[in-house]
């Protein structure tokens, strides 16, 4: 399966911004967070990457299409926060459900990429819950290397 990335029309910005928040809180809920303080921080997090409602310089967030044309999950790519402008960073991807499977969700990887090395990065990097082994599969069988790891254990 091939796939292409397409600028996501900035029409529909908001929406995408507010689904893309609600996961953000929810994966966060799923490591024990509180849902006010996950929703708190999910929202702020989205205000300070998209201001006014548009992305900081850098940052594109694209639909993933497959070669029927259809799209079939996101891409949300950038810079990363460390100053080094060759460093980027995969802020959010995700592939529909019903689409999985298909090798869409490696495609997007690749294609991913592709772009931040057209930007001029060298090096990408992005986050990845431990709870999500489909994910973490995927992006090892990519060659991404485990570079930092949070513990927790609740106690009540």
């Amino acid at each position: 399966m091939t796939a292409s990335l397409r600028p996501l029309d900035r029409a529909r910005l908001p929406e995408w911004i507010d689904r893309s928040a609600g996961e953000y809180a929810r994966d966060l809920i799923a490591t024990g967070r509180s849902e006010e303080w996950a929703l708190q921080h999910a929202a702020e997090g989205m205000a300070e990457s998209f201001p006014g409602g548009a992305p900081t310089p850098g940052h594109e967030v694209f639909d993933v299409v497959d070669d029927s044309g259809i799209a079939v999950g996101y891409l949300w790519i950038g810079p990363d926060t460390s100053g080094d402008d060759r460093s980027w960073w995969i802020w959010d991807v995700l592939i529909e459900p019903e689409h999985r499977g298909r090798g869409l969700g490696r495609e997007a990887m690749r294609l991913a990429e592709a772009h931040a090395r057209a930007q001029g990065a060298h090096s990408i990097g992005l986050n990845v819950f431990a709870f999500n082994a489909a994910a973490r599969g995927l992006y090892e069988s990519l060659g991404y290397e485990t570079t930092s790891m949070r513990m927790a254990k609740r106690l009540d």
